[in-house]
């Protein structure tokens, strides 16, 4: 069976798409407009430390159900882009 790259690649990329976009109807913009009860921190900084614990659990293999890739994944996609709306802002 022969698969072609652009089409698999495209497959993952929707997929994460998806989730994003799912996730962010159930809890609202979160990730890039967090409610901030106790954190003051950045939203790329608060990212960074997201993707830091994903990189955790998945080093010590210790997901508990989660898909650790896929969230990882959709961090990631997040992270560009908070920068990319930081970039625009002058950035801040």
């Amino acid at each position: 069976m022969s698969y072609d790259f652009a089409d698999d690649v495209r497959a993952v990329a929707d997929d994460a798409v998806a989730m994003l976009i799912e996730k962010n109807a159930a809890y609202g913009n979160s990730a890039l407009d967090p409610v901030r009860v106790f954190s003051r921190a950045p939203v790329v900084e608060q990212l960074l430390v997201r993707i830091d614990d994903k990189l955790s659990r998945l080093a010590r293999g210790s997901a508990a159900g989660e898909d650790v890739e896929r969230d990882l994944l959709g961090y990631l996609l997040i992270l560009r882009v908070a920068r990319l709306r930081a970039e625009r802002e002058g950035g801040r």
